[in-house]
């Protein structure tokens, strides 16, 4: 995990906005928010992708809606850290949505997040039905949550290390 990058996103998004959590499949993009004080990712909604130009407007509806700051994308590693196809096709989405949506981004690990939560929906008892309508939000707020505990333990050990707050 690249912590350089997550300080450099923490510094360009706007302090006190909220963050979005991506997961995008090829079939749907799952969203979480983050709450202003950035410390607990909510599922929000999930899209059904159609074309690029309608599933980057519903983005940039939602990320205005909610006055987000940044963006936090899941980036699907292989299991052995490589970047394969998947994370090809995620860079792409996010270059391509730029110019729609000028927030600062941040790539975050997103290996077996859909796996913890169909398991905890199997465990939870949720039908194959509710967990599909489920699924891709709940990843998007495992993504963002580990960004948003990352984020904050940066913040603990950057303010453990200023000589000035001894």
């Amino acid at each position: 995990m690249n912590h350089d990058a997550i300080r450099a996103f923490v510094t360009a998004s706007r302090g006190g906005a909220r963050l979005i959590g991506i997961d995008l499949g090829t079939k749907t993009i799952g969203l979480a928010l983050s709450d202003l004080g950035r410390q607990i990712a909510t599922p929000l909604e999930t899209i059904r992708r159609v074309k690029f130009t309608p599933d980057a407007q519903r983005l940039a509806t939602l990320c205005r809606q909610h006055a987000v700051g940044g963006l936090v994308v899941g980036l699907p590693l292989n299991m052995d850290g490589s970047e394969g196809p998947r994370v090809q096709s995620t860079r792409a989405f996010v270059r391509n949505l730029a110019p729609i949506l000028p927030l600062p981004h941040v790539f975050f690990d997103e290996r077996l997040s859909t796996a913890v939560v169909t398991r905890a929906l199997i465990e939870a008892d949720a039908s194959r039905a509710r967990r599909g309508e489920l699924v891709d939000k709940l990843a998007a707020a495992y993504i963002l949550q580990g960004c948003l505990d990352v984020m904050r333990h940066l913040a603990d050990r950057d303010a453990d290390a200023d000589p000035l707050t001894d």
